[in-house]
């Protein structure tokens, strides 16, 4: 296959988002601005972003910065270790709008596959050379300027086209397995929530025990009334908890086997695990204080993340997790400076207590639809790791597809 060196700039455009003021930043509106956030860099894709509140803007804007289904957007920014350079795709057209901190890529069609480029912006080749070229500040930053003069060497437009498609339709089947996670997960806290929220776990007819006249008592000690027979309880009384120990960022390693856990989830990965079984890892530090996370078998939790797990072991750890969503954990947190939550006061969390046979049904019905979401969750990482195997010697011309 014939390889042919070009400046991105002769083959796409980069166009930098509107200088939008904050005074017109709302908690609510029609239009949502684009932000690093926005970037899943670890997965290039498009996430919704999470991170603030005030997302929304309600100011005026030229229609040109209104993003469209489809259209290519990179970060001009730098806000996380290796955020430049990766990609996202636009999910919705009418909705978002491009912000300073937000490039668009706009292809030359005679010269350019637009799913070739999404990938080529993101490959090695070009993210090594944006490194190199980004300002050193302490949030380091590139420029569409910066963006056109990376180098590159490309195939014919048919060549582009084959290797696009093969490598959206291995993100196609990453983005199902997604998917089927999130109802996996939407099942389980429906379930709970229907059980120990509403108090609509079934009795002994089978029938829906609140809604059915089921008997509610006062408790004086969480000030509510729970089912006849629940009791009140402490964190401390059902799990264990501690802090492994704390893997630095120059321990990291993503060459490396086992995924690593921290206080936002995976933070890297590491070559040895120390956890063979998925744990519950809650957030100790930082802004993320509390966040729960479920871990994968065979992997690392490092020491900004506390992992709980129940006590008695015929009941499955995701109940806890759930319980974490309802309970109390802000008035645990402790620090002004830096936030944190401590084993102490952690144990002294307050919880609503079920009877144990209800606690143990509910752990054998969520057991199986854990059990598919981890394999889903390796069924991701295999597929991940195929097309990032696969990019770099596509893009570079190593290996065909004919």
């Amino acid at each position: 296959m014939e390889l042919k060196k070009y400046k991105l700039g002769e083959i796409l455009d980069v166009t930098r988002g509107a200088s939008l003021s904050g005074e017109f930043y709302a908690t609510e509106g029609k239009y949502i601005r684009l932000t690093c956030g926005n970037f899943d860099y670890q997965n290039n894709c498009f996430k919704e972003n999470k991170s603030k509140d005030n997302l929304y803007y309600i100011g005026d804007f030229k229609p040109e910065f209104l993003m469209e289904e489809g259209d290519i957007i990179t970060p001009l920014t730098e806000q996380a270790i290796g955020l430049l350079g990766s990609t996202a795709i636009i999910p919705e057209s009418g909705k978002y709008i491009q912000s300073q901190d937000v490039a668009k890529i706009i292809c030359k069609e005679k010269l350019l596959y637009k799913d070739f480029a999404f990938y080529l912006i993101s490959s090695t080749l070009v993210k090594q050379q944006l490194s190199a070229a980004a300002q050193q500040t302490k949030i380091r930053h590139t420029s569409p300027d910066k963006i056109r003069d990376c180098t590159v060497w490309i195939p014919e437009l048919t060549a582009q086209k084959r290797i696009g498609k093969l490598l959206r339709s291995l993100d196609r089947k990453i983005e199902l397995n997604r998917a089927i996670n999130q109802n996996l997960e939407a099942m389980v806290k429906q379930l709970y929530d229907y059980w120990f929220v509403q108090f609509d776990f079934p009795n002994e007819e089978g029938k829906p025990y609140k809604s059915s006249g089921g008997e509610m008592v006062w408790n004086e000690k969480l000030k509510r009334f729970i089912p006849k027979g629940w009791e009140s309880t402490t964190l401390g009384n059902e799990c264990q908890m501690y802090q492994p120990k704390t893997l630095g960022l120059s321990e990291l390693d993503e060459s490396a086997k086992y995924k690593v856990y921290g206080a936002n989830g995976v933070i890297g990965k590491y070559h040895t695990y120390n956890h063979e079984n998925s744990e519950i890892a809650m957030a100790c530090r930082g802004n993320s204080c509390g966040t729960v996370n479920r871990t994968a078998p065979f992997s690392w939790i490092t020491g900004n993340a506390m992992v709980i797990k129940m006590i008695d072991d015929l009941i499955h750890n995701e109940y806890i997790k759930q319980a974490l969503q309802y309970a109390n954990i802000d008035g645990a947190i402790s620090g002004s400076g830096q936030p944190q939550l401590t084993r102490e006061n952690l144990n002294s969390i307050k919880l609503c207590k079920p009877t144990r046979e209800l606690i143990i049904c509910f752990s054998e019905q969520v057991s199986n639809i854990i059990k598919m979401y981890l394999q889903n969750e390796s069924n991701i990482e295999g597929l991940t790791r195929q097309r990032d195997e696969l990019l770099p010697l596509l893009v570079n011309g190593q290996i065909t597809i004919e």
